[in-house]
């Protein structure tokens, strides 16, 4: 195990010592607070477990790379505690984080509740843009958007002290771990995994959710063999927060209905009354979405033996391009572009860019400065939005240009700074 997976979260407990284990997990820009009102009610019948992200709510600042990262981190915490297994229900990332445990350690589940989660949250794209934005400009942008994604617009009229609240988490989080968080929903994707989801699991979603919807939560439950949907009305992102009686109800049902033993354990569970089943929990009705499976390409290799580098190469650059600038070069390339196509994918990306000498914020930067000395302004456009993905911000860019008009020339440098102002203005303006 490395260094990284060592490392624990923050963490709290309540509820008697005696009762089983239910963890449950936050979103992105929150702290285990989020979850302040199921409290009186879950403790009733669990011990609960809450945590915070790395460098949220003042927890130790120590970035995580991924989602399957964080899921390593929980389970060293846990393991610390003696806890062997236990419910889990999360919300967002904490959804995330709650999927990749039941599919890479589903001895340790019980039951699973995902709360406004997703197999793959909106597109790697979008996520990177906003570390941009978050390094360019700090969480501000973040904090001041937060209300309209997470709550309703009545409900944040109605209660200006809680959508403050909210915000104040997001201000106080830490801008590098925010950042590693949105890289790590950029690759974050189990859309072909959900059959091997083997515990009963609960989808719970906001009506009026805009970033993981009723839709997302179709998916999950189209997906998952032992799934259920449960849609609150009158809710957005933060359900919790926003109808916490209507999901603490859900949650006490599922937990107290689906617990699942693993074979020849004992997991001490109580028998529970179970509230009235809601209305609000439903079936998917008419058609469902079919999942498409993505299907995992084989290992290929060249004539000497060796893995072919094309995945590896499509792979870093889509992460450092974009997906939408990659599909659009590939959906363009036909019989006579083709070829070239597939050479800088397995040259220039699964060759070069893949290489362990550099990192890839020294490899922009030679990126740049090479193109600046060749005048080559289109492919320069697109290098500065993948600089400011691998980590550097608009000053760096800025003194990188100003280094190539003592070598490559001013003229160079001065078209090349219109190029980069361009870019660096539409990926780093927050979005309205």
């Amino acid at each position: 195990m490395s260094e990284t997976t060592q490392q624990t979260l923050q963490y709290r407990f309540d509820g008697p010592e005696d009762a089983p284990v239910l963890v449950l997990g936050p979103s992105l820009g929150t702290t285990w607070h989020m979850w302040d009102r199921q409290i009186p009610e879950l403790i009733r019948h669990w011990r609960v477990f809450r945590f915070d992200l790395p460098g949220h709510g003042g927890a130790p600042a120590h970035p995580a790379a991924s989602v399957t990262d964080l899921a390593d981190r929980l389970l060293a915490t846990i393991d610390g505690l003696g806890v062997q297994r236990f419910g889990y229900a999360g919300c967002s990332i904490g959804g995330a984080i709650g999927a990749e445990l039941a599919l890479r350690h589903p001895h340790r589940i019980a039951s699973l509740g995902l709360v406004a989660a997703s197999p793959r949250f909106g597109t790697a794209d979008e996520f990177r843009q906003r570390g941009v934005i978050v390094r360019t400009n700090g969480l501000e942008p973040m904090a001041a958007t937060a209300p309209s994604r997470w709550f309703t617009h009545g409900f944040a009229a109605a209660q200006p002290a809680i959508v403050e609240w909210a915000v104040q988490m997001v201000r106080t989080t830490d801008p590098g771990c925010y950042i590693a968080a949105c890289e790590a929903l950029a690759a974050f994707d189990v859309r072909a995994e959900l059959g091997r989801i083997g515990v009963p699991t609960l989808v719970l979603v906001g009506s009026d959710d805009q970033v993981t919807g009723p839709a997302e939560a179709r998916t999950l439950v189209a997906g998952i063999p032992d799934a259920r949907l449960a849609l609150v009305p009158g809710a957005s992102h933060l359900a919790p927060v926003e109808q916490p009686a209507a999901v603490t109800d859900l949650l006490v049902r599922h937990f107290s209905t689906a617990w699942q033993a693993a074979p020849g354990t004992n997991t001490g569970m109580q028998a529970i009354q179970a509230p009235p089943l809601l209305s609000a929990i439903s079936a998917p009705t008419g058609p469902v979405a079919e999942i498409a499976a993505a299907v995992q390409p084989e290992a290929v290799l060249d004539q000497g033996g060796r893995a072919d580098p094309y995945t590896a190469g499509l792979k870093v650059r889509r992460e450092v391009l974009g997906d939408a600038h990659v599909d659009r070069a590939l959906g363009d390339a036909d019989a006579f572009t083709g070829d070239f196509q597939e050479l800088i994918t397995r040259y220039a990306w699964g060759e070069v860019w893949t290489r362990d000498g550099l990192d890839r914020r020294t490899r922009s930067v030679i990126t740049l400065t090479a193109l600046v000395a060749g005048s080559h302004l289109d492919e320069l456009a697109f290098h500065t939005r993948a600089a400011l993905r691998n980590g550097l911000t608009p000053a760096e860019i800025k003194e990188v240009l100003i280094h190539t008009a003592v070598y490559c020339g001013v003229p160079a440098a001065h078209s090349a700074f219109k190029v980069a102002q361009a870019v660096i203005q539409q990926e780093t303006t927050p979005q309205a």
